[in-house]
């Protein structure tokens, strides 16, 4: 068996070929092991890519396992929210779906034959008790008082556990390792706590739960998993994973092999610090689009191709690294400038009455949907006497390099006609509050029968027949590269959302699905949000453009 040709190399994909070709394994089982106490985020799908991914290239299979040992912190929401993610990314686990706690049963008894093989016991330390005894990097550990009771004590006082004899923070159950061990982790981990609360699928069946480190290597086990693939984070933990399944799995076991995780910059991955800039009223919800949540890319108008595109850029590596947020918009740009049809949209309005086009007159113009797309075809745009131009493409006193309107200059108006400004008119503050100009009627579609050139093209709407639209344009909500160093509250960029209220689109965005992107012409990719109604349109601006007009002076 061997890999998919397209698929690129990295050590994961050698590990699994040497085993496929010694005979270690006969096939590939991979899982994804998400916890269910929040929003998955772009970190996840680079494992979800992975996985899903390498059981795909060798025909293998990958499950979906809730890892639900802990009810403290943990929804059904957040169980739906991650189903809707993976498959939203292009994922199917079919019928191999699992949860830690369908193990909850097998998990004690395993916790019982290392009780009986003199390898677990009751202990009954604090937590800070815990902390002293259990010593640091360069100093070894103490013994538990409680290290050394008899395995019939110890299973009764487990039982006893069970049963809810004792309170939550009374006892736990450790495993009976090495308390001198140079790795801190083999130094009697805990296996099971007590908690008195009701889970939600096994209801309040148990009040002990078994820890995250104990409950993983088993399940994985369980479940024939052939490769465990998880972040580097989890290194230090590995031979406490393969010592748990040494003592009470039989051969062949899981192999577990750490990868880097993503960091991206501009943003933070701990689901907890994103709870915490939710509870703070930072922002909005896990789908807030300013949030590297799936949920929050897919409300802001990223592709799952886009980021299947990103995860396959980055690859798989051994060591940690920062990941630029430009890559990622790359991504989304690349895909979006195929696939999302052009429309005109205004932001800033400022209106143009063109004085020597006939009152009452409407004209339809032929506009193409997108370049990029021979299929796309056109569609017809209204225009007339008033239109709306972008506020920022008109200059009453424009600098040297300044090619798009003022006074007495001529502009080309997409898909339109050339168009001069006449007059500026003011109100009694002095602000601009409408522009006048004249139009050639030789240069319909843009282009002057004598061969004159102008060198600005300017987006517009019709002022009777466009749209009114709200649209909010995103930037990072952090101001630096690596908001975790320090306080992330220190680092949160306070115009992370700007809200337009008075936008103005093309008619033929009046009856747009939620979801749907766009590319407005000369502003950047937009999509629908979930917030829109047929009285009022929602957009919100996926990403710029890569040259972003409006950005430069020369336009």
């Amino acid at each position: 068996m061997s890999t998919n040709a397209a698929a690129p190399s990295n050590f994961i994909r050698a590990i699994i070929d040497e085993d496929l070709a010694s005979g270690k394994r006969s096939g590939v089982v991979t899982r994804f092991p998400p916890e269910p106490n929040g929003y998955l985020h772009i970190g996840h799908a680079k494992s979800i890519c992975l996985n899903f991914g390498l059981a795909r290239d060798y025909g293998g299979r990958c499950h979906l396992r809730f890892d639900d040992t802990n009810p403290e912190k943990e929804e059904l929401e957040y169980i739906r929210s991650i189903k809707e993610d993976v498959r939203w990314l292009g994922f199917d686990w079919g019928e191999h779906e699992y949860y830690a706690s369908d193990y909850f049963e097998q998990l004690y008894e395993f916790a019982v034959e290392l009780i009986k093989q003199g390898k677990a016991y009751v202990c009954h330390l604090t937590n800070e008790e815990m902390r002293e005894y259990r010593g640091t990097l360069t100093e070894p550990g103490k013994d538990s008082p409680y290290r050394d009771r008899s395995v019939e004590e110890n299973l009764e006082l487990f039982e006893k556990m069970r049963r809810g004899e004792f309170g939550e923070g009374e006892c736990v159950l450790r495993a009976k390792i090495d308390m001198a061990s140079p790795n801190v982790v083999m130094r009697d981990p805990v296996l099971y706590r007590i908690k008195k609360m009701e889970h939600h699928r096994t209801g309040d069946k148990w009040v002990i739960y078994p820890m995250y480190d104990f409950t993983h290597c088993l399940s994985d086990a369980i479940e024939n998993i052939t490769h465990s693939i998880c972040t580097l984070e989890f290194e230090n933990n590995r031979p406490l994973y393969e010592w748990i399944l040494e003592q009470v799995y039989p051969e062949p076991h899981p192999q577990q092999i750490e990868f880097a995780r993503l960091n991206l910059s501009y943003t933070v991955m701990s689901k907890r610090k994103l709870l915490d800039l939710i509870n703070r009223g930072v922002i909005d919800a896990w789908d807030d689009p300013r949030l590297p949540t799936i949920s929050g890319l897919r409300r802001r108008g990223y592709t799952p191709a886009a980021i299947r595109d990103f995860c396959d850029r980055i690859g798989v590596a051994k060591t940690n690294s920062m990941v630029d947020m430009a890559l990622l918009e790359h991504c989304l740009r690349e895909d979006l400038n195929q696939n999302a049809e052009r429309r005109l949209a205004v932001l800033r309005p400022l209106k143009v009455v063109i004085e020597n086009y006939p009152e009452g007159e409407v004209e339809y113009l032929e506009a193409q949907n997108n370049p990029q797309d021979p299929d796309a075809g056109t569609r017809l745009v209204p225009f007339s006497r008033e239109i709306y131009i972008e506020r920022e493409d008109f200059m009453e006193d424009p600098p040297k390099k300044f090619f798009r309107l003022a006074p007495g200059r001529e502009v080309r108006l997409r898909f339109a006609y050339f168009i001069t400004c006449t007059d500026v008119i003011k109100d009694a503050e002095g602000n601009i509050v409408e522009i006048r100009a004249t139009y050639d009627p030789e240069t319909k579609g843009g282009s002057a029968p004598d061969g004159r050139k102008v060198k600005g093209t300017l987006h517009w709407v019709s002022a009777e027949h466009s749209v009114p639209a709200e649209v909010r344009l995103y930037d990072h909500l952090f101001t630096v590269e690596d908001p975790n160093e320090g306080d992330i509250m220190d680092n949160v960029n306070p115009n992370s959302l700007e809200i337009l209220t008075d936008a103005r689109v093309e008619v033929n965005l009046a009856d747009v699905e939620v979801g749907e992107k766009f590319q407005f012409e000369r502003q950047g990719y937009f999509c629908v949000d979930p917030d829109s109604t047929p009285e009022r349109l929602v957009f919100n601006r996926t990403v710029s453009l890569r040259d972003t007009w409006s950005k430069v002076k020369g336009n």
